[in-house]
């Protein structure tokens, strides 16, 4: 009697990449037949207010691209579109799979997910298993000598270093696409997935979407790298990996960004590898401590009323503070769907310190707006600069926006390109319009409360009711 071949379904979510990709090699391990299958998956898009959203845009790039690789190994994407706890059993079922194979995901609402899905399978005798893919180290194999989890960076990082070596992540996990099924019997079993189909338009986005991108990106910083620790802070210069979004939807892996730090010695490759860290440190957060969702980390600072204005919040999403370098930051984000790290912490302080509004609406508005959201790291961030989270910038430790630009934007010309009507502005001038002559302002065609706004607040004044407003709340 011939023996039936052992058929996995690989469900790609955060792995969008056919190199390097840990659930597909342990699925082509596994079975005798795989197929790839990828869930626009309704709980998650009908959340999104826009429905041009350029992240939709971009998944859907990197899946043609993925399709085209699969279908030049004789197979195809199997894609569907719907809730997955219903989706993903009923196309297993339907392939006669015996196993799904997936990558980790560590968001809550994820984990939730995946426990209905595995009831699911599991009534119909089908496994479903995991396996780590976006993190060097998950939640449970990274704890303090007493066996609790880490709430600080430093000692977390130092641990990841000792803990790290070769043989965890040694090479590329690279899996046997001659197993993949033929794409004539996979047909039938896909949705249609055109931009209608999912009720969106298309929007492409600023960053080019794929793997191939995300692998020629990550050759080019190498060539970046070494400089990165001194260029990093400077949003007028390309200092920084530009892989973020990369990281984000697993068009490249975690595994292969670390070999590439690790295989440069300089200081910037280091520093490079100190920040694939925190994006590790924050999952981990997030994992053992799931209430930062909705919650502040630190608890004394989770019933903190904000008093700051409904118009501030309004003039801080469009970029019009009368700050030059958040106004610059905030209207790239809007265009762009990016933002730089050092502006993000430069923001996120203005709005919580200087204009005195929770940290969760900004968080909520990055959540909306940015290509390379992941909500452990953007939770992460918000919560370090409102000083509400763990290893959080010291309450009494704010940012001053102007010299933040006068250090890091130096010659305005992050500035001059995103608020082009100070862009005729030259030297303190064009980071703080407002103590500029009437003949520089003059030669400039600036009119301060017409073509720029006022500065909707005093820094220094806001800074102090900030201290006070944590200092209670921490002394409580």
């Amino acid at each position: 009697m011939p023996t039936v071949p052992r058929r996995a379904l690989c469900w790609i979510r955060r792995d969008l990449r056919l190199h390097d990709h840990a659930a597909l090699t342990l699925a082509t391990q596994l079975a005798d037949e795989v197929v790839v299958t990828f869930v626009f998956d309704t709980t998650i898009l009908d959340l999104l207010v826009d429905k041009d959203d350029k992240r939709v845009s971009l998944i859907h790039q990197s899946l043609q691209e993925l399709d085209s690789k699969l279908q030049r190994h004789g197979s195809k994407l199997v894609v569907r579109h719907g809730d997955p706890v219903v989706e993903i059993p009923a196309l297993a079922q339907a392939l006669g799979c015996t196993d799904v194979i997936a990558g980790r995901d560590y968001e809550p609402s994820s984990i939730l997910r995946d426990a209905s899905v595995v009831t699911a399978l599991g009534a119909a005798g089908i496994q479903f298993q995991t396996v780590k893919d976006t993190v060097i180290f998950e939640g449970g194999e990274m704890l303090s000598q007493s066996g609790t989890p880490f709430r600080v960076y430093t000692p977390y990082s130092n641990a990841w270093r000792g803990k790290f070596d070769q043989e965890t992540c040694a090479g590329p996990l690279n899996p046997d696409l001659n197993k993949l099924v033929p794409a004539a019997d996979l047909e039938s079993h896909s949705s249609s997935w055109s931009f209608e189909d999912l009720g969106f338009s298309e929007n492409s986005p600023s960053v080019p979407a794929g793997e191939d991108v995300g692998l020629a990106s990550l050759d080019r910083f190498v060539g970046v790298v070494p400089r990165y620790s001194e260029d990093r802070d400077f949003p007028a210069k390309q200092g920084t990996s530009g892989l973020s979004v990369h990281l984000r939807f697993g068009t490249i892996s975690i595994r292969d960004a670390v070999r590439m730090a690790l295989s440069q010695d300089s200081k910037g490759a280091d520093k490079w590898l100190a920040e694939l860290i925190w994006r590790d440190f924050y999952q981990d957060l997030l994992f053992h401590n799931p209430h930062v969702v909705t919650h502040a980390f630190q608890p004394q600072f989770d019933s903190v009323e904000y008093p700051g204005e409904t118009s501030w919040f309004d003039a801080w999403c469009e970029g019009q503070t009368g700050y030059p370098l958040i106004d610059a930051a905030m209207r790239c984000l809007l265009a762009t769907g990016w933002m730089h790290n050092r502006l993000r912490m430069v923001v996120a302080s203005f709005l919580t310190k200087d204009l005195l509004i929770d940290y969760r609406r900004g968080e909520s508005h990055f959540a909306r707006y940015l290509l390379d959201f992941d909500l452990a790291s953007n939770n992460g961030g918000w919560q370090w600069a409102a000083s509400t989270g763990a290893d959080a910038q010291p309450y009494f430790r704010i940012f001053n926006p102007v010299l933040q630009s006068l250090k890091f934007d130096p010659d305005g010309e992050f500035i001059r390109k995103w608020v082009p009507e100070l862009s005729m502005l030259y030297g303190k001038s064009i980071h703080w319009p407002h103590e500029a002559s009437a003949m520089e302002l003059g030669g400039a065609n600036v009119v301060i409360g017409e073509t720029y706004p006022h500065p909707i607040v005093n820094h220094h004044l806001q800074r102090d009711k900030a201290i006070r407003l944590l200092e209670t709340a921490k002394k409580q």
